[in-house]
């Protein structure tokens, strides 16, 4: 089968590139701004006041509402390789940048008060389920909702104002680069300011006073290391100043390092978090001096700057919670010099050939072209959402913004670190919106939907890997509030292991215990696209077997036989209650995944028929009387209601117990709560009911969804906004859009189950069914012309198109060419 590829020439990335314009980044998959940024001056956490920063009572200026720097939010440019992300201004006059390490966390058990005064939190509240189950039957909702509140939180607080020391912590910013160049905007043309997704690299391009300038800056993965690069198409025009804004709520200092570098060394106040800021410069031509904590070039050719950085934090799977130094464990100033001098040696151009290949070997897998006989004209980004707001079609829009979400994935996702937090990697204040935690009540699940389905596995990885690290911590938290088997997790997380309820009594939000049971239900996700038998056996199965212990003890068994979840809530909606279908729909699917892994490694049927007993008894979906699903135990839903949370459709998505074609009943009133809620809502939520749509099948009503995603939930760098900004959406709509073109979670590959009207002519290729299998697909006048689906794992495949279906046996390795005739139907070469 022909793939379809952008017009992409390596060499295009791959040379030295020293004049500013010879290289036109602006094409293939490309987010650009033709007006550069002016520069503010100071970071946002100053607040033009860096005298308050002094002595120990300094300010937290985040909140959770806003942004406090509105040009970084829309219009910087994000690069990272999911251990160093940096966000790229682009004024004239100096370059500011954005630092962060993702394990930069205050927090944890090693403040001032010790392992103790951060683990000792669980309240012994098991013992009360059963006056709060007698309550509800006694129809006493006023005590059960008490005895909820007042009894299943913690004293932890979520706000650092709200105890000394704040011991849940937030993701910090690691500070802010500055470059001065000398230059000035007057007489300023010609200027661009880049991310080009093909390269993972952003560039800044202008002219001044009849020099080209440009500018370079990559992330590299295999090396960790930031590489910029100023560069002219003139000799000895970098005349540049490079400093570095610490973080105000550390404290460090700045040595040399060798006549060429900089290093920074400090420790976070909070909990004492070492860690290490490394800098080099290498100018041709000119001079270079480090004096007074500042790298400054004069009358360079071309000057490349080196950043890497990193703390003392350690991944700990057992911790010890009597040692307030468990997740301590590297020596910052060692690892960084090390990335350092590796990255020196090998020197630019081999350093960006090394991130290239890394990089596009992810990224170009798959490859999105809607209607390619429509050519626009390329312009940039802001302008494009600008028209496409006005009802302008741009089908490279939206083939950038699905791409734009598997490059942030790529960017804020790798192997070897934390999973991508409520921003991904990117943050530029001392704290932030919700501390830019792990929100486990659907932001980190969808941060993952598109990880395996646009073939990016290896993504998946440091969420397993922070499921991993709640596992003891969630087992003390569910033996002290549920008396139950297993493990699982409450509403927030950090990077310590943290699975406890926070303070508030709001248990609309506070109260998750089904939290731990989702993200375990990622597990089994990642086996059934990987088929990955041993990681299964070794990993997975434990930890989804605990989780479905969790969920067994933590139900209901009522007098009747049913089981219930009492006391439950759907998340940040509505009422305590008896069993929200919500916590029903997340029991289903890890029972499922449960019985589906023990079955796969035959093990554990004792077990098995447990889960499957619990399974077949728990309480059904029920339709209320609007014809809708319920959200409750009771029919209370509001025909009027608008809310962004669409919880009790989980088993419509991510869970596979409704469907259109498998419960066509309960699919219907899945689209009853959909009409109802509306196709508008915070940027996320959008990204979800675009999912939903899809899933129920329909097409123009899921691109009605990502219209608005686009139109109502995007910024002008393409960043998807709460508001503020909140990373989750741009995976979810990547996720949506998969879910148009391709569907396996009802044991069979479905071809275009949602394939609107406006995308007439098209193809993708490399996307990814479960079972292991990869797919390309080409349909021309909404009619799916042929398909290749290869097979990475062996076994049966089951394919469907309109009403067209066909079953046969794969060989590991192996493709299969099928066409569709519509007089024949489907037809397998």
């Amino acid at each position: 089968m022909k793939k379809f590829y952008f017009l992409l020439i390596s060499s295009l990335f791959l040379t030295s590139g020293l004049y500013a314009g010879e290289t036109d980044y602006t094409q293939g998959l490309s987010i650009w701004f033709d007006t550069p940024n002016t520069l503010q001056g100071y970071a946002a956490w100053y607040g033009g006041r860096p005298d308050l920063w002094k002595g120990e009572n300094k300010p937290v200026t985040a909140g959770s509402g806003r942004n406090l720097d509105a040009s970084w939010e829309a219009q910087s440019l994000p690069i990272g390789n999911g251990s160093l992300g940096a966000n790229i201004m682009g004024s004239v006059e100096a370059e500011r940048i954005t630092f962060n390490e993702k394990t930069l966390w205050r927090g944890g058990p090693n403040t001032a008060k010790g392992a103790d005064y951060y683990w000792n939190v669980n309240k012994q509240s098991a013992h009360l389920l059963d006056e709060i189950r007698k309550a509800f039957t006694e129809g006493d909702q006023k005590k059960a909702e008490m005895l909820t509140r007042q009894n299943f939180n913690s004293e932890v607080s979520y706000e650092a104002d709200g105890e000394n020391p704040f011991r849940f912590g937030s993701f910090t910013t690691m500070g802010e680069f500055y470059v001065e160049t000398g230059l000035n905007m007057i007489g300023m043309s010609d200027y661009k300011r880049i991310l080009s997704l093909d390269s993972a690299m952003a560039v800044v391009q202008f002219k001044k006073d009849r020099v080209a300038y440009q500018r370079n800056f990559f992330i590299s993965y295999p090396a960790n290391v930031m590489v910029v690069r100023f560069s002219a198409d003139q000799p000895g025009k970098q005349n540049l100043v490079f400093s570095y804004a610490p973080n105000p709520l550390s404290t460090g200092s700045m040595a040399s390092d060798g006549n060429k570098g900089l290093v920074y060394t400090a420790s976070l106040d909070n909990n004492g978090m070492e860690y290490a800021v490394r800098i080099r410069a290498e100018a041709k031509g000119g001079t270079l001096s480090n004096a007074d904590g500042k790298l400054t070039v004069k009358d360079a050719d071309e000057v490349v700057f080196y950043v890497t950085a990193d703390t003392d934090y350690k991944i700990n799977f057992d911790p010890d919670f009597k040692d307030p130094k468990t997740y301590i464990g590297v020596n910052p100033e060692e690892t960084t010099k090390q990335w350092m001098n590796n990255a020196v040696a090998q020197g630019y151009t081999a350093l960006f050939n090394q991130h290239y290949n890394d990089y596009a070997t992810l990224f170009n897998r798959v490859r999105l072209n809607l209607n390619p006989a429509v050519k626009g004209v390329n312009l940039p980004t802001s302008q494009r959402l600008k028209n496409y707001r006005k009802g302008q079609p741009d089908y490279y829009l939206e083939e950038l913004y699905y791409q734009f979400g598997r490059y942030l994935l790529i960017a804020s996702s790798r192997p070897g670190n934390m999973p991508a937090n409520l921003q991904g990697i990117w943050h530029n204040n001392v704290d932030g919106p919700w501390r830019v935690d792990y929100h486990n009540n659907i932001n980190i699940q969808m941060n993952y939907w598109p990880a395996c389905s646009t073939n990016l596995n290896e993504c998946v990885l440091p969420l397993i890997d922070f499921i991993r690290t709640l596992v003891k911590p969630g087992e003390k938290t569910a033996q002290a509030y549920f008396g139950a088997r297993g493990w699982t997790a409450s509403i927030s997380g950090n990077i310590f292991g943290f699975t406890t309820p926070l303070e508030s009594q709001d248990m609309s939000w506070n109260f998750n215990p089904m939290a731990g049971p989702w993200l375990a239900t990622h597990i089994w996700e990642y086996y059934d696209y990987t088929r990955n038998l041993k990681f299964l056996k070794e990993t997975g199965y434990e930890l989804i077997k605990s989780s479905a212990d969790f969920a067994v003890d933590y139900l209901w068994h009522k007098p009747d036989g049913t089981y219930t979840a009492a006391p439950s809530t759907s998340p940040e909606h509505g009422p305590i209650d008896q069993g929200a279908t919500f916590v029903h729909a997340v029991v289903r699917e890890i029972l499922m995944d449960a019985i589906e892994a023990s079955k796969v490694l035959g093990v554990d049927k004792k077990e098995r028929k447990q889960w499957e007993h619990v399974l077949a008894n728990l309480v059904p979906y029920q339709i209320g009387r609007y014809g809708q699903l319920m959200e409750w135990s009771v029919d209370i839903d509001d025909p009027k209601d608008e809310h962004r949370h669409v919880n009790h459709l989980f088993g419509l998505h991510p869970g596979h117990t409704v469907s259109p074609v498998t419960t066509p009943e309960l699919a219907k009133a899945a689209k009853v709560v959909l009409v109802h809620r509306g196709d508008g809502a915070t940027g996320w939520s959008m990204g979800w009911k675009l999912n939903q749509w899809a899933r129920l099948q329909d097409g123009n009503h899921a691109y009605t969804l990502f219209g608005n995603l686009l139109k109502n939930g995007t910024m002008d760098n393409l960043w998807d906004t709460h508001p503020p900004f909140q990373i989750d959406g741009n995976f979810g709509g990547t996720a949506g859009i998969t879910e148009m073109l391709l569907q396996s979670h009802m044991g069979f590959i479905q071809l275009l189950p949602a394939l609107p009207d406006a995308w007439k002519d098209g193809s993708i290729s490399g996307i990814c069914a479960k079972g292991n299998f990869e797919v390309d697909m080409i349909w021309e006048n909404h009619l799916l012309k042929e398909a290749v689906v290869r097979s990475n794992a062996g076994g049966n495949c089951v394919i469907k198109y309109a009403d067209q279906t066909i079953s046969f046996k794969t060989v590991k390795g192996h493709s299969y060419q099928i066409r569709y005739d519509a007089a024949k139907g489907l037809i397998k070469n």
